[in-house]
């Protein structure tokens, strides 16, 4: 005897564990990056990050929820990388260790699992390290290239391009005067990597080359990382039309900051974003206006992080709004 699901039936070869670390593929080159300007202190926060995601949710799974095992389905080493993407080469590890516990026991595990979690784990986690220990959070260490200087991370810290941005507008002065400050990185600098920021803020292309990797893997579709780009270019070169002295050309804003990677790889996020392409380009541009209202007006620097998990809170009611088309449904000629 055979029981025979409802419709539709679709075969594919596609698992979570594929999925998940087709995902870690894409993010090597950036991991690559990291490692080549923050030497052993990028690896060692990686790996402290990773660890503590896979130990947590090990942990929680076999000793409170009592249930299988996923650890080998690459989530938790996804949302380990993602977390060490959000934080900085020098924060100590400890702190990190927390922030993998609420990434996990929290953001994830607290809902019961993988594909249950509202807002994407890896955010919670930083956002939750960011208000809890925002010294730490903000303090950025300088690049040191390999080829400069070894594989120690150069112990001065300075701002990031965002922060000198933030800084300069918040005293009175005008794009010029910022853009001419021998600490803001040079427009190569914002594409290649050689400038201050989390881990996986340094490299444009880097970021790009993973993310044209999952839209070739169909991990996921270039729509919604696509909406949210423009979106932020168009919302800010207006800005930027009505005063150019007062506010700052829109490809300052798309190779600075965490754009790129909230875009590609946090926004995309299988569970906290809609179903239907529809919703996916609306909550798009929202991300994107909401990351450009945060950064233009708002107390940080940086404002992807919570225009996505703000967005991640519509996500329901946008596939309310947005629902897929219901297969064998008959219509009524």
């Amino acid at each position: 005897m055979f029981t025979i699901s409802g419709s539709p039936h679709v075969h594919g070869d596609e698992n979570v564990k594929k999925i998940m670390y087709t995902v870690v593929y894409a993010m090597i080159p950036a991991m690559l990056v990291s490692v080549y300007f923050f030497g052993l202190d990028a690896i060692r926060v990686l790996l402290v990050s990773v660890l503590s995601c896979l130990f947590f949710e090990w942990a929680i799974q076999k000793y409170i929820i009592k249930g299988p095992l996923t650890i080998n389905d690459g989530s938790a080493v996804v949302a380990g990388i993602l977390l060490a993407f959000n934080i900085p080469a020098n924060i100590p590890w400890w702190i990190i260790v927390i922030g993998a516990l609420v990434t996990i026991g929290v953001a994830k595990m607290s809902f019961g699992g993988l594909g249950k979690n509202p807002f994407n784990p890896a955010l919670v986690g930083r956002v939750f390290m960011l208000i809890s220990f925002p010294v730490q959070m903000t303090s950025w260490p300088i690049p040191k290239p390999i080829l400069e200087g070894g594989f120690i991370t150069d112990a001065v810290t300075g701002p990031t391009a965002l922060g000198l941005l933030k800084e300069g507008v918040g005293a009175g002065k005008t794009i010029d005067q910022i853009m001419s400050d021998p600490e803001m990185p040079a427009y190569i600098d914002r594409l290649t990597g050689n400038m201050t920021g989390s881990l996986g803020e340094m490299s444009a292309i880097a970021l790009i080359l993973g993310g044209i990797y999952m839209v070739w893997r169909k991990v996921i579709n270039w729509q919604l990382p696509v909406s949210i780009i423009l979106t932020v270019f168009v919302f800010a070169g207006i800005f930027h039309l009505i005063d150019p002295q007062h506010y700052i050309d829109p490809m300052f804003h798309l190779f600075t900051g965490g754009l790129m990677l909230g875009a590609i790889y946090m926004a995309t996020d299988m569970v906290s974003s809609p179903m239907n392409m529809s919703g996916k380009v609306l909550y798009g541009v929202g991300i994107g206006l909401l990351t450009i209202i945060i950064r233009l007006w708002g107390a940080y620097p940086e404002g992807i992080s919570f225009a996505i998990l703000i967005m991640n809170a519509f996500v329901p009611l946008i596939n309310n709004s947005f629902k897929p088309k219901r297969f064998g449904l008959l219509t009524k000629k």
